[in-house]
């Protein structure tokens, strides 16, 4: 059995460019579905928020149309309850790399707020990368990689192939012209060599011990490629 880390947004809004908050958190999908994978197969699932914040759904990502429908809106809800490390979430600033086999970084927009300004979380990050343990990033949540440093001062991602959620997904999801900025182009400036597939489709890319999927539908199929590493 091995022990994962999910490192889960404690932001409840993202401030769009002209100072307004637009009310987000972490999407559900992404921490269910990778959730189910990793227990399934008899693993362990710890959660770590900054400051220990007890994390927010994003309330859109619980919508019948982004579920399947009202029984898939139920699971998903269901599912929520049942994960009981989201209501007791870990110091982000009290985590020790060396208690885990796995990180997870889940997406929604909340990510774009605070991890990707996150200190703590960019030390965790690069020191994950440089462990070889198994390092899933989906979504949104490579906002997170932006405050990752390595000795230098430059990235330590930099050159690494990765995906996250794109400019063209956030264009149709209405969200492009109003934000700060876009999660694509942030990752292409720190000089990592993004992949996009097509717009909300699974699409996962593995480049070394970093896991990284595109939106939504790539957590479970990312979760299983990170289990397989599990595995050996």
């Amino acid at each position: 059995m091995s022990n994962i880390l999910f490192v889960v947004t404690g932001a409840d809004h993202w401030t769009l460019a002209d100072g307004t908050r637009h009310p987000t958190g972490f999407w559900a999908e992404e921490v269910v579905a990778p959730y189910e994978v990793f227990t399934g197969a008899g693993h362990e699932v710890v959660v770590a928020t900054p400051g220990g914040v007890v994390p927010t759904v994003d309330k859109a990502s619980l919508a019948p149309e982004v579920t399947g429908g009202p029984e898939g809106a139920d699971r998903i809800v269901q599912a929520l309850a049942s994960f009981t490390r989201l209501q007791q979430p870990l110091r982000l600033e009290d985590v020790d790399l060396a208690d885990y086999d796995a990180v997870f970084y889940p997406g929604g927009h909340g990510p774009m707020e605070d991890l990707a300004v996150d200190a703590v979380s960019g030390r965790l990050l690069a020191d994950a990368l440089g462990s070889g343990k198994p390092l899933g990033v989906v979504c949104h949540a490579p906002a997170a990689l932006l405050a990752a440093e390595d000795a230098d001062g430059g990235s330590p991602f930099a050159g690494y192939r990765l995906t996250g959620f794109t400019n063209a997904e956030e264009a149709q999801a209405g969200l492009a012209d109003r934000a700060k900025w876009l999660l694509q182009d942030r990752l292409t400036e720190l000089g990592a060599d993004f992949s996009e597939g097509e717009p909300w489709a699974p699409y996962t890319v593995v480049d070394r011990n970093l896991y990284t999927g595109q939106n939504p539908a790539s957590s479970g199929p990312l979760a299983e490629k990170m289990l397989a590493a599990l595995r050996g």
